[in-house]
């Protein structure tokens, strides 16, 4: 599974986990069951973001915003694309490193700071997360 993270600048590692928890429980999943933390490659480039990767121990996958720009996502946000330059940042990571035809199992969950969607490859897909952008093993 393939977790899209969106955050303001410099949200703290409590906040940021405990939207992750929150949407892995409305998910019904266990931190195991992802593998991907996708994100904005300003945000992967932030500590409190890699910490939380490296702690779920997932790989960190960080996206330009003119990447996730290109996905078709059912909840786009203005207010996002004016402050990253991307009408999505969850959603749209989520979808973009699970693959072509992949699918959202669950759309963006909002909290205060966070935006969290979760996204699975169709069956037999090959996840794109291999694609020129920032990554990091965690």
């Amino acid at each position: 599974m393939f977790l899209g993270l969106g955050a303001r600048a410099g949200t703290c590692r409590a906040d940021l986990s405990a939207a992750v928890a929150a949407a892995l429980r409305t998910a019904g999943l266990a931190p195991e069951a992802v593998t991907v933390l996708a994100t904005l490659d300003r945000r992967a480039a932030e500590e409190p973001v890699r910490l939380l990767a490296r702690e779920l121990g997932w790989r960190l996958v960080g996206y330009p915003a003119a990447a996730l720009g290109g996905r078709t996502v059912p909840g786009p946000s203005a207010a996002v694309l004016a402050a990253v330059g991307t009408p999505s940042v969850a959603e749209a990571a989520a979808l973009r490193a699970a693959g072509v035809q992949s699918r959202l199992i669950l759309p963006k969950q909002v909290f205060a700071r966070v935006t969290v969607a979760i996204a699975i490859p169709r069956p037999g897909g090959d996840p794109t997360i291999c694609e020129k952008h920032s990554e990091s093993r965690t």
